[in-house]
């Protein structure tokens, strides 16, 4: 898959990217998302139709992912190495791994319906919540996370591939953000981002 981001995406991640390479330094260290003009709150469908705010999650730490369903490759590795990775962390402090929420967004609601997400994302365990809308509120919740998304013009209806930029975000208890995960990576990637993060 073509992936394609805007600029202020990469800006996001190179940050990032610098601040991951120090993995040996003090965990007083700011996060490197610290500031930044990400996220905000939305009402969505998860499960059954069922609205799902935001702001439902406040306190928690929130992992969000932005993919959709007929993805090929790397939206089901993230996904699995997201999910794997709050395991892996859970073994190390379970309690705090209990604050943790994987959230996935569809960004391709035409297909994914609440009920086709919520039969994807039980693919990747329990943990993981999917939701889906309308395609102006899809849009408007990828505009608050920077995220790039654009059906493939492939001359059909139902068979095509999106372009979508590739980030995991960490958003903290009050909704700010933290860090971009390495689900590129692996799950022990993830693991330890975590660790680093949530305290």
């Amino acid at each position: 898959m073509v992936l394609k981001t805007r600029s202020l995406l990469a800006a996001i991640a190179a940050t990032c990217t610098l601040a991951l390479s120090a993995c040996g330094s003090a965990t007083s260290e700011s996060p490197p998302l610290e500031g930044a003009s990400i996220g905000g709150d939305f009402t969505l469908q998860g499960a059954g139709g069922k609205q799902v705010r935001y702001s439902d999650f406040a306190g928690k730490y929130k992992i969000m992912y932005f993919g959709y369903t007929f993805c090929p490759d790397v939206c089901p590795v993230d996904l699995q190495n997201i999910a794997q990775g709050v395991k892996l962390f859970a073994k190390t402090d379970a309690s705090l791994a209990a604050k943790i929420q994987p959230i996935f967004i569809t960004i391709d609601p035409q297909r994914d319906t609440p009920a086709v997400v919520a039969k994807y994302v039980a693919n990747f365990g329990p943990s993981v919540i999917g939701l889906s809308g309308t395609q102006a509120q899809i849009d408007a919740v990828a505009k608050q996370w920077a995220v790039f998304h654009q059906k493939r013009d492939e001359g059909s209806s139902t068979e095509y591939l999106m372009d979508h930029s590739r980030a995991a975000y960490l958003m903290g208890p009050k909704g700010e953000p933290i860090a971009l995960l390495p689900a590129e990576k692996d799950a022990q990637a993830v693991a330890t981002d975590l660790a680093k993060w949530v305290h």
